[in-house]
């Protein structure tokens, strides 16, 4: 399995910025694509930046200009800087990544536990 653990979430005020972090581990063979969802009460699971191996960076248009996903390889973590925050970007932040396993053929995508972001207007 691929375990993924998030850190870095807590409350803001409107216009202060936190950095997510999220490092996996277990038997990684490669990983694909990093990034992070969001889902704030009573919404769906968002897209919010994601990252491919190759450096290629995807953005929600909510977040472009405020928002930047980085990624150590070497320490297979994907970072989310947020800044201008918004009381509108208040939600539980997951993080993903495309992941293949040792001694598997196949990716799959694994899970974060989430993280809590409330920002206070």
């Amino acid at each position: 399995q691929v375990q993924l653990v998030e850190s870095g979430g807590g409350l803001v005020q409107a216009g202060g910025s936190l950095r997510l972090s999220c490092a996996a581990s277990g038997s990684i063979f490669s990983i694909n694509a990093m990034g992070w969802y969001r889902q704030a009460p009573g919404k769906q699971r968002e897209l919010v930046a994601t990252s491919t191996s190759g450096g290629n960076t995807n953005y929600a248009d909510a977040v472009k200009g405020r928002f930047t996903i980085s990624r150590d390889n070497a320490k297979n973590t994907v970072y989310l800087q947020m800044n201008s925050l918004k009381a509108e970007d208040t939600a539980v932040y997951y993080c993903y990544c495309t992941a293949r396993m040792v001694l598997h053929y196949r990716e799959y995508d694994y899970w974060g536990q989430g993280t809590q972001v409330t920002v206070s207007s």
